[in-house]
């Protein structure tokens, strides 16, 4: 999809797609999504996952994974076009979509204003949060070290995202909206998402079955939960 782009295509393209954000509020939220991609080092094949679970239950509901082959170089600031083809190819397995999507990574907590999830959500046409594990741009400020603090990030004066501390003494995650939810209301979400790990239950649980994915414990397709599973 994005193979023979260059790099100033693509700052192009972020520019075009920056054009159509739109921060606005989700509404009667029932599902939530958790998107990952996996990969060997070296390797052009994406292994890309997404787990749908109840919301505000947290309970996993299915999921669906899938391959894709890439090219374009591993790249800060461009991890959307790695990643992007390769999550619009699980999106198009899941026929009830969940009302909101968190991706490992970026919403317009980015110089473009176009990470992964403001990148995917443009395209799906879906709402969308970025909840990164290092934070790629904006004046970063540290919460207090206890669970839950946050603080904002900004750039000349607008909101880009938040810092967020998910548990006490550990690293925080970078919560940025991606596209058609507001800043406040994503950093809202998270917190209602946090488990007993740093990372948020939508993007942990997609990490591992990304992982079991790969390794070939699962197969592609998309799958359902006879049995809705509790995750902590």
């Amino acid at each position: 999809m994005y193979d023979n782009y260059s790099f100033d295509d693509a700052i192009q393209l972020q520019n075009n797609l920056a054009k159509y954000l739109s921060l606005v509020p989700v509404k009667n939220i029932t599902t939530i999504a958790g998107a990952d991609i996996s990969f060997d080092k070296n390797s052009t094949t994406m292994f890309a996952g997404i787990v749908i679970l109840s919301y505000p239950e947290l309970k996993l509901i299915n999921y669906a994974l899938e391959t894709f082959e890439t090219s374009f170089p591993h790249e800060p600031g461009f991890l959307g076009f790695r990643e992007v083809p390769a999550l619009l190819k699980v999106w198009d397995l899941i026929h009830n979509k969940p009302s909101i999507v968190v991706l490992d990574g970026n919403g317009i907590l980015h110089p473009r204003r176009m990470g992964v999830a403001s990148h995917f959500g443009v395209l799906a046409n879906q709402a969308t949060i970025g909840c990164a594990k290092s934070n790629l741009y904006g004046n970063n400020h540290i919460p207090e070290n206890s669970k839950y603090s946050s603080l904002e990030i900004n750039s000349h004066g607008e909101i880009l995202g938040f810092s967020l501390r998910t548990k006490d003494n550990c690293l925080p995650v970078y919560i940025s909206a991606g596209q058609l939810i507001t800043q406040q209301q994503s950093l809202d979400i998270i917190k209602k998402c946090i488990g007993n790990y740093r990372i948020p239950e939508p993007t942990r649980l997609a990490h591992e079955i990304v992982n079991d994915f790969r390794i070939g414990k699962l197969k592609a397709g998309f799958h359902t939960i006879n049995q809705p599973l509790t995750l902590f």
